[in-house]
């Protein structure tokens, strides 16, 4: 269990009751998940919850009648419920609009515990999916990627993840390489067919000379340190429609906060 003080527990058995009665399906995420798999103990100021994006506004309700600050910070993919210094995270996608939460996150959950109560965790799978995109400078989530690769790297579903990241299949990639760095040992956790798909899909890639050069992926990895790309360079941002899915008024909302949460 990742350990937090006796306020912040309340506040987090709480959240997590409340849910359970009300019918409303969520999955635990973040370091009470994390923790469940990797046996890697963080302190957090959060409880992160995901849910699908049609629940969020009635588990918002949910906790503003039970006397609770509720609202929706971001409107593509994120709802904050707050007690005192503590937060209960109300996740239904992911910042830069890849990982929305389906029913597949549903349908492959784990059973688990977490603060005496039986939950169900967001399957390793997209845990791992969502995790990746995570490269900002002030938080970069790879470890956490790794350290779940190699606690879980044998049984997870591959096909499965493989398909989550579909066209982002060089994120995958640029993690595995990295596990193959930091746990030389365990390379062979990782299936073979896994390795030589991708290696395959680099090299095919690497020659193709077609590709215009007016794109920046670096976006969906980092809100902040790809905005010289986009503002100065006049790159197309690959979070926003038709290439992802943002609008441009959920990107400057989310651009806008980089100040207001240092």
């Amino acid at each position: 269990m990742t350990p937090c003080d006796a306020a912040a527990s309340a506040f987090y058995r709480d959240a997590l009751e409340r849910l359970s009665q009300s019918g409303i399906p969520f999955l635990v995420g973040g370091a009470f998940a994390l923790g469940q798999y990797t046996r890697i103990e963080r302190h957090t100021k959060d409880l992160d919850l995901f849910l699908r994006e049609a629940d969020v506004g009635r588990a918002l309700d949910l906790f503003r009648a039970a006397g609770y600050s509720a609202d929706l910070p971001f409107p593509h993919w994120l709802g904050k419920v707050c007690c005192g210094s503590q937060y209960v995270d109300l996740i239904f996608s992911s910042g830069n609009g890849v990982a929305i939460v389906d029913d597949g996150w549903f349908n492959h959950a784990v059973s688990a515990e977490v603060l005496g109560l039986p939950v169900r965790l967001c399957p390793p799978e997209e845990t791992i999916w969502s995790k990746a995109f995570v490269q900002e400078r002030e938080r970069f989530d790879g470890a956490d990627v790794l350290h779940l690769l190699r606690v879980r790297g044998r049984s997870l579903d591959w096909d499965r993840l493989m398909a989550r990241f579909g066209p982002h299949w060089r994120v995958l990639f640029a993690h595995l390489v990295m596990f193959g760095f930091v746990y030389p040992g365990r390379q062979h956790h990782i299936p073979r067919w896994v390795t030589d798909t991708l290696l395959a899909r680099f090299a095919a890639d690497r020659d193709n000379d077609e590709v215009p050069d007016t794109v920046c992926n670096g976006t969906l990895l980092s809100r902040e340190q790809y905005v010289f790309d986009v503002n100065d360079l006049a790159y197309d941002d690959a979070r926003v429609e038709p290439r992802g899915r943002l609008t441009p008024r959920e990107v400057s909302i989310w651009t806008a906060a980089i100040d207001d949460e240092k």
